[in-house]
């Protein structure tokens, strides 16, 4: 299967308006991590993603005919972009059908770039079914942003290049996956030339399309997919990326957000440059198979694959970073509500650094307090801290892996609600676009009161809130099942620890 993809990449007309992306050595994550890493540079392409390859290349394709009618995409993100600038180098008229909650700086940008924009539904599957509408409708040339030969030989010229800018020995290349697209090129390209270096996919923990598909041994579908990394968020590999995947990608590795986050910084301290979750993806896997193989003096090479970052997301990301290093654990702390508590709780740190600490006074016995801590070793320092803590007599709690605690807690350490009975607590996730919050709130109805509200906008295609809502046990059932219909995702976090510690009534 490789070997008929290897003249389609060598041919693959991309040049036109793709650049040939520096291999840049990151120095600081290299003396860190002990080994030369690199990172192929396609967050500098014109669109500032490797997109703009594939999407070349199979407009370069196209008769006559075919570029008269126009072409169409669904896309929320990087495909698009790609798509419009192809598009507009060669003259041919494009559409892209995106959902809703697209920001609206990647609209802007498709629109600058000449292609019309249709803005369909609230996720990618009712975008796609009505772009695949207008394909019958206006005989459309549809543009796959992963599932298509000559897309894939186009993102192929990746490793194309990546082979001939270096040609001492290479260890391993570490993939960004989503739909499957650039890795079947990588693949593809890697295992003919030289097979013994290794291609490994990195993908989110809660997108993990393709280690899913190589544990079944077949294309599966998930449930659901992760909203932090949405360049990626991909239910099902790609049919022909499946093909070349199956027998030529070593592994799959897959990482946490917050690790995910700390890439992000990985990146930017070596290049100034700011990825994108899924552009950083690589970065993160290549920093877990360091530390799992404890391989040393190897050359390695990330590919940092996107830089379409909503500014927006900055703040969360700054958040979550030093929790991905394994450089802060986060904490609830339970210390006597009386002078001096305090200054022995700090004194137990052994002159570690605090990096937050919340707290409101509740009760005359004890404070339980919400603390973050500075830590240099990872989990093995961290869980010594906490036996520290525990040796001193201060009952402690870690947090730390605790989504809940610290997508919302964090910000809402305010006192409990000693007046509030039979309150059930549950997380949200909801599409993101004006008008959003109201809509939500009022899908719930007026049956239930709500006791606790908090909302989150991370500048991303989805929000998150976390609410409180006096439901008597006997009437559990029948509000599950309004949740149910409204069709919003949810989880339960009643038996949260965090929440019964800093908000429970």
């Amino acid at each position: 299967m490789p070997q008929r993809y290897i003249k389609k990449i060598l041919d693959a007309k991309v040049y036109d308006v793709a650049i040939e992306s520096p291999l840049d050595t990151a120095n600081l994550l290299s003396r860190r991590l002990g080994n030369h890493v690199m990172f192929k540079r396609e967050d500098l392409q014109p669109v500032f993603s490797f997109k703009l390859r594939g999407a070349y290349n199979k407009l370069a394709q196209l008769d006559e005919s075919q570029r008269a009618k126009g072409v169409i995409a669904a896309s929320a993100g990087n495909h698009a972009q790609g798509l419009a600038l192809a598009a507009q180098k060669l003259g041919i008229k494009a559409t892209i059908v995106m959902p809703q909650t697209t920001p609206e700086i990647k609209v802007r940008s498709v629109r600058a770039k000449g292609a019309k924009v249709v803005l369909k539904g609230d996720a990618f599957d009712e975008a796609s079914a009505h772009a695949m509408k207008l394909v019958e409708e206006k005989g459309y040339a549809y543009i796959p942003p992963y599932d298509d030969e000559e897309v894939i030989a186009g993102q192929g010229t990746v490793a194309m290049e990546i082979l001939w800018q270096h040609t001492a020995p290479l260890h391993a290349i570490f993939v960004p996956v989503g739909g499957g697209g650039l890795i079947a090129g990588v693949a593809a390209y890697v295992k003919y030339l030289r097979p013994h270096v290794k291609v490994i996919g990195v993908e989110p923990e809660d997108s993990d399309c393709l280690n899913a598909a190589l544990k079944a041994r077949s294309r599966v579908i998930l449930k659901e997919v992760g909203i932090f990394a949405d360049g990626v968020a991909v239910k099902q590999i790609g049919k022909l990326p499946w093909e070349i995947c199956k027998d030529n990608v070593d592994e799959v590795i897959t990482v946490s957000t917050d690790e995910i986050c700390a890439a992000i910084k990985d990146v930017f301290e070596d290049t100034r440059s700011i990825a994108e979750p899924a552009g950083a993806l690589s970065v993160a896997g290549l920093k877990k198979y360091v530390a799992r193989e404890s391989v040393q003096d190897e050359n390695l090479v990330a590919i940092v694959s996107g830089a379409n970052m909503n500014f927006d997301r900055l703040g969360y990301i700054s958040e979550r970073t030093e929790v991905g290093e394994e450089r802060e654990a986060i904490l609830a702390v339970k210390i006597p509500e009386r002078p001096g508590s305090f200054k022995r709780f700090i004194q137990a740190l052994s002159k570690r650094n605090i990096t937050e600490f919340n707290y409101r006074y509740s009760n005359p016995e004890a404070a339980q307090i919400f603390v973050g801590v500075q830590i240099r070793e990872g989990q093995q320092e961290r869980q010594a801290l906490v036996a520290e803590l525990q040796d001193h007599g201060l009952p402690v709690l870690d947090l730390t892996d605790n989504e809940m605690a610290k997508t919302h807690i964090r910000h809402m350490v305010g006192g409990h609600a000693p007046g509030v009975f039979q309150e059930k607590l549950f997380r949200f996730e909801f599409p993101e676009r004006p008008g959003a919050l109201m809509r939500f709130l009022m899908s719930l109805g007026t049956r239930w009161n709500i006791t606790l509200f908090h909302y989150r906008n991370h500048g991303a295609a989805y929000s998150r809130v976390l609410m409180g809502v006096a439901v008597a046990d006997a009437d559990l059932k029948a509000f599950r099942a309004m949740l149910d219909e409204v069709g919003f995702r949810y989880w339960e976090e009643t038996d949260n620890p965090a929440y019964t510690l800093f908000l429970g009534g």
